[in-house]
């Protein structure tokens, strides 16, 4: 039942950005250090940036439509697991009943161990689906905005710019004015045309002064999105 109730965590939590980071684990985008052009060696000094690509690709508006509508997709799957779910609370509390005979009790044992089994199965199958779905959406959009970070990366003058919102980033400590990320949404939507979501809250990129959080519960994007 956990990884159900997972599932339906996920949706109701408005979809966050860690679980962004675990349903894309395994979507082949770059999160190592991008270098801002190959083609022109660096002349004087280094010139370094840092982005929440993770953050960035959410914080779009092409993004904040598109996961929006794949959270609107999962909706009635997240509705029939509540269902089911609050449906074995209620047989578990006719099972503590005082007056239930043995008889009963056996058929609601039996009743709550089959729709128990059903929960989780049914649960895992739409959180796996969810999770590869919400990859497959992550990775069309992340290797756009790549594009563009590239881009506004050569024409600004960056020599390297390192993504902060990799769990094992090398970014211990940036000065905020180091952080592009939201030039580089700016940018990506006006290239895109896809206009701001109505009554969406725009994803934070704000850029953390301290190293990013390094926690189990965080799957780190392959290197090549719970």
């Amino acid at each position: 039942m956990k990884r159900s109730l997972t599932f339906v965590c996920i949706l109701a939590s408005g979809f966050s950005v860690s679980a962004l980071a675990q349903a894309s684990a395994a979507s082949p985008m770059p999160s190592a250090p991008v270098p801002a052009s190959s083609a022109v060696p660096a002349a004087g000094p280094a010139k370094i940036a840092i982005i929440q690509f993770q953050q960035a690709v959410a914080a779009t508006n092409e993004g904040q439509r598109d996961f929006a509508e794949l959270r609107k997709k999962f909706e009635p799957k997240q509705t029939q697991l509540k269902a089911l779910s609050d449906e074995i609370d209620g047989l578990k509390k006719q099972l503590q009943s005082p007056t239930a005979t043995e008889a009963t009790k056996a058929t609601l044992t039996r009743q709550i161990d089959e729709k128990t089994k059903s929960l989780q199965r049914q649960g895992e199958d739409a959180q796996n689906d969810f999770q590869q779905e919400t990859g497959e959406t992550y990775q069309k959009l992340a290797e756009k905005v790549y594009q563009i970070v590239q881009t506004y990366a050569a024409q600004s003058g960056y020599t390297l710019v390192l993504d902060a919102s990799a769990q094992q980033s090398p970014v211990l400590w940036a000065n905020q004015g180091t952080d592009i990320s939201q030039a580089v949404v700016e940018a990506y939507n006006q290239k895109s045309g896809v206009p701001a979501q109505a009554n969406s809250t725009p994803t934070s990129t704000t850029p953390r002064s301290t190293a990013p959080a390094r926690t189990p519960s965080t799957t780190k994007p392959a290197t090549s999105p719970q």
